[in-house]
């Protein structure tokens, strides 16, 4: 088989991998109470599960990357938002909007010309220690400020999660490159070590800041994901690896119109997820109050045979024998 068509496949059935994972974390947020704890949230098989095809989808896009290059597997990947918002309706028993669509199209259209102004050789270039430490530092920095309370804590734990999984990859291949560098350098050293414990702290950050971020929905919190990943590591790549945009001004007015298009696209889907949770959609229509003694009588109503009116129940103390008050 071509190794092109090996790649296409793998990035597929890696973007389906994604999609499910993040349905699965969106109805474990939906089931679970915004005070349960992190330890409470590792003893649920439900995660596990959502774990297991984030570690499935990562493992089959590192392969898809064996056969092809980066600039075809990784618009691939933005394929997970496709894939997600239907199964997400589907799992909610609701069809996909078409406002839901629009954004999904118009995120996607945005991603790809943003990734078609990155593409690029194989890599070459790494972090150093201090780099390394330093994109560290920054990000959690930012993380740190997206997270703290306030209006609209989905989109901004999302646009985190999306930030450090993308710092997670562009550290991933610095070290990737660096293990199977021949130039006879040591396997093993400070950098290394270093750069493998900020990869494994910022892929679990990313994990569980999306849970939080899935709370409020699927489509918008994935929307700004996959646009936060691709961003987070074009930078460190433009700013550190040496990288740059194919194409000179045109890509750079390429990629201003790819970013509106992708920020079009999520506010999109924010306000169908809005629409879509908004409480008083579904609240039930209010039920008219009739007073069981009207203040006045209308002069020739139909009476009983006693005389007294019809929809008016007589006195608790003319039914016990009593005398009665008007």
């Amino acid at each position: 088989m071509n190794a092109t068509l090996i790649a296409v496949a793998l990035s597929l059935v890696s973007a389906g991998a994604y999609a499910a994972a993040a349905v699965a974390q969106s109805r474990l947020a939906g089931r679970t109470d915004s005070s349960t704890g992190i330890l409470r949230l590792l003893g649920r098989g439900a995660w596990w599960s959502a774990v297991g095809l984030n570690a499935g989808g990562a493992l089959l896009h590192v392969a898809a990357l064996n056969y092809g290059p980066l600039t075809l597997v990784q618009p691939l990947g933005a394929l997970t938002l496709v894939a997600a918002v239907p199964l997400g309706a589907r799992a909610a028993g609701r069809r996909v909007g078409r406002t839901e669509w629009r954004g999904t199209v118009l995120t996607l259209l945005g991603l790809g010309a943003l990734l078609l102004t990155a593409g690029g050789s194989a890599p070459h270039e790494t972090l150093t220690l201090p780099e390394a430490l330093g994109v560290g530092a920054a990000t959690m920095a930012v993380v740190a400020g997206l997270s703290r309370p306030g209006a609209r804590p989905g989109l901004r734990h999302a646009a985190a999660s999306g930030i450090t999984s993308g710092v997670a990859s562009a550290l991933t291949q610095t070290l990737t490159v660096a293990v199977t560098d021949h130039s006879g350098g040591p396997l093993f050293s400070w950098r290394l070590l270093t750069v493998a414990l900020l990869v494994s702290a910022f892929a679990m950050g990313g994990l569980l800041l999306s849970q939080t971020a899935y709370r409020g929905g699927l489509g918008a919190p994935l929307a700004v994901v996959t646009l936060a990943n691709p961003v987070a590591a074009a930078a460190i790549g433009l700013a550190l690896l040496g990288e740059r945009l194919q194409g000179g001004p045109v890509s750079l007015v390429l990629a201003l119109l790819g970013t509106a298009a992708a920020v079009r696209g999520v506010i999109l889907l924010s306000r169908a997820q809005a629409r879509a949770t908004d409480p008083g959609e579904a609240a039930a229509p209010p039920v008219p109050v009739v007073d069981p003694v009207p203040s006045r009588l209308v002069i020739g109503s139909p009476r009983r045979a006693d005389g007294t009116p019809l929809g008016v129940e007589p006195l608790a103390a003319a039914r016990s024998g009593g005398p009665s008050h008007p």
